[in-house]
């Protein structure tokens, strides 16, 4: 910053909380907002209060909590932070809420805001399964999904009590995921996947050494859980094939299928693949495995190891493609490295031409790219011949883009 300029402006973030018991992890939403450089103001209903006070909110934000509109009357509040504000978000949202925002109603300082809200606004819904499953709130969701609102899925699993079911508050985590790529591209969750089977395969897999070690990869999973979170926001019915990504939650309104190795991985793709519209082969499958595994530990010995035998494990891309049905689209990564021969893109034109699915992700990686790290970047190669540049981004927004590419052939 050259002597004299403005700091940059921090993306300014209205965060609703509504009065539900999942009221307590908007705390660790504003946490992650606060420390990743957003402004944050939290507005909370009055039944949000009982549940998590004031003082709270206002020491993680740093900003004053209110939740009536006739506080700080001078400066307008009740119009002025939806006027300002980048993004509104409200986690959670309960069923009442959803219902006022629904139909204009404008009794508290939250309500107000959304009225007044013309930046994206990101409903995150928690209530019980009867409740969510309501025709009314059915009907209030979908009006304002036509309003342009952004409602997200709920999560499955367990409830207030001991009821389980579809209508958990989505981790902080992705709450906040998706809230950053809203900031990035408020038109990235339009809900153009409505009636699509996305079949998505994410992480490494693992071959056995020996009950102890493994031959692997550093793939982290984090872009194949990025598609198959945005593609279930945008209203696809997603079925996530995962290996060895222990420390990612699942993401709200996806099926989830573990998976270990290469071979486990083939036989889940293929039997997933059958049903779906859009298969996406974003996991990191090893190429070899050993011959043999040991039963027990190889112990260290003073002499040398004997060498490792390897033999190729299947293409599973290759096979996807050459089993896909009539109008079944397939999506293939390919994370390549240059050399003295070829650069990334060139090697990802070659892999498109040689798997012949539809649309081939190129990621360079290598130097704290691509693997392990929240954000990525690279090139959408179709079979066509088009190539988009996919710029460097929070891996939602790469997986926005995809979507972007995919949907209108999905469709069909």
């Amino acid at each position: 910053m050259t002597e004299g300029s403005a700091a940059p402006t921090k993306p300014r973030v209205v965060l609703g909380v509504g009065g539900g018991i999942a009221a307590y992890k908007a705390c660790e939403v504003l946490r992650r907002l606060t420390e990743s450089g957003h402004s944050v103001r939290v507005v909370p209903t009055d039944g949000a209060l009982k549940f998590v006070g004031a003082a709270t909110f206002e020491a993680l934000s740093g900003q004053p909590v209110h939740a009536d509109v006739f506080s700080d009357v001078p400066s307008v509040q009740h119009v002025k932070l939806g006027q300002e504000a980048d993004l509104v978000v409200v986690a959670p949202t309960t069923a009442n809420l959803l219902a006022k925002a629904a139909h204009g109603l404008a009794d508290d300082l939250l309500t107000n805001t959304l009225l007044t809200a013309r930046c994206p606004v990101l409903l995150v819904p928690a209530m019980h399964t009867e409740m969510w499953e309501h025709p009314a709130t059915r009907a209030n969701v979908a009006l304002l999904r036509s309003r342009g609102v952004i409602v997200a899925e709920p999560a499955s699993g367990r409830l207030t009590g001991k009821d389980t079911g579809k209508g958990r508050l989505p981790e902080p985590s992705e709450i906040v995921e998706l809230s950053r790529l809203l900031l990035e591209r408020p038109d990235a969750l339009p809900r153009d996947l409505e009636g699509v089977h996305v079949a998505i395969s994410a992480g490494g897999t693992r071959e056995p050494l020996d009950p102890v070690r493994f031959l692997g990869n550093r793939s982290s999973g984090r872009q194949g859980y990025a598609l198959a979170r945005v593609a279930a926001q945008r209203g696809a019915r997603v079925t996530l094939v995962a290996a060895h990504t222990a420390d990612l939650a699942t993401p709200a309104g996806v099926e989830l299928e573990r998976v270990g190795t290469a071979a486990e991985l083939r036989d889940a793709m293929h039997f997933v693949a059958k049903a779906a519209d859009v298969v996406v082969m974003a996991a990191a499958v090893a190429d070899f495995r050993p011959v043999d595994s040991a039963e027990h530990k190889i112990k260290k010995t003073d002499r040398d190891p004997d060498p490792v035998a390897l033999t190729r494990n299947a293409d599973i891309l290759a096979e996807l493609v050459a089993a896909r049905r009539p109008g079944q689209v397939v999506v293939g990564f390919a994370a390549e490295t240059g050399d003295g021969e070829s650069d990334v893109l060139e090697y990802g034109r070659a892999k498109l031409k040689r798997k012949g699915c539809d649309w081939l992700v190129v990621n360079a990686v290598g130097d704290g790219r691509a693997f392990e790290v929240e954000d990525n970047a690279g090139w959408l190669l179709s079979a066509d011949g088009a190539e988009t540049p996919l710029p460097h981004g929070s891996k939602a927004r790469l997986a926005s883009a995809v979507w972007d590419a995919v949907a209108p052939s999905a469709r069909r």
